[in-house]
């Protein structure tokens, strides 16, 4: 099994105002979806009102990113899912429920993972 990282920036999320309590319910949903169905790893969304950091190996904290790093934000979801194909099929479900396309990526083989 694989696992893939199914996101959205916070700028392609775009809902009409009054819709926002059906887009969660609708989200909840397929996250719902995808425990019941045991492909579930993690999910969740970047909070846009802390700022990142960088920590180095001595502990030394610098703020923000690295330079000419955009700073990444919107929502994530991880599936472990047999194929590419049950990839697509899950990123169009979260697709639907958050009403905005979804990047599908897929995590490298880490036998330590």
């Amino acid at each position: 099994m694989t696992k893939y990282l199914i996101s959205f920036p916070s700028e392609a999320m775009v809902i009409p105002e009054g819709d926002f309590e059906a887009v969660v319910e609708a989200s909840h949903a397929v996250i719902e979806e995808a425990k019941a169905a045991g492909v579930y790893v993690f999910g969740g969304g970047i909070d846009d009102e802390i700022d990142p950091v960088r920590v180095a190996g001595d502990g030394t904290v610098t703020e923000g990113t690295y330079q000419g790093h955009k700073v990444p934000n919107g929502g994530y979801t991880v599936l472990e899912l047999p194929s590419r194909e049950a990839a697509l099929e899950w990123a169009a479900k979260i697709a639907v429920a958050c009403r905005c396309p979804q990047e599908l990526r897929q995590f490298g083989y880490d036998p330590a993972s």
